[in-house]
């Protein structure tokens, strides 16, 4: 029996907030292709929050383990430019 509820390898999406500065989309990319080598930018989500001071973008990235996953929830949340990662 798996203690896994996510089957591997799958498409994963991760929700990561930021302050809406310049760079910040590309900073989470850059950490998604560390991740994942066949991560493609193209399908990358933004999205505004209601005052506009913050971005939520999401990346899809190919999930090969719990430990994969793990690392990049770590990396991403020390990043000085995410406030949240989901």
């Amino acid at each position: 029996m798996t203690d896994s509820l996510i089957e591997y390898p799958s498409q994963f999406p991760v929700k990561v907030l930021g302050a809406k500065v310049d760079g910040f989309v590309q900073a989470v990319t850059s950490i998604a292709c560390q991740f994942d080598p066949t991560f493609d930018a193209s399908t990358v989500e933004l999205r505004d929050s209601s005052a506009g001071k913050y971005l939520g973008v999401t990346i899809t990235i190919t999930a090969t383990s719990r430990e994969q996953l793990d690392e990049l929830y770590r990396t991403l949340s020390t990043h000085p430019m995410v406030k949240v990662v989901l």
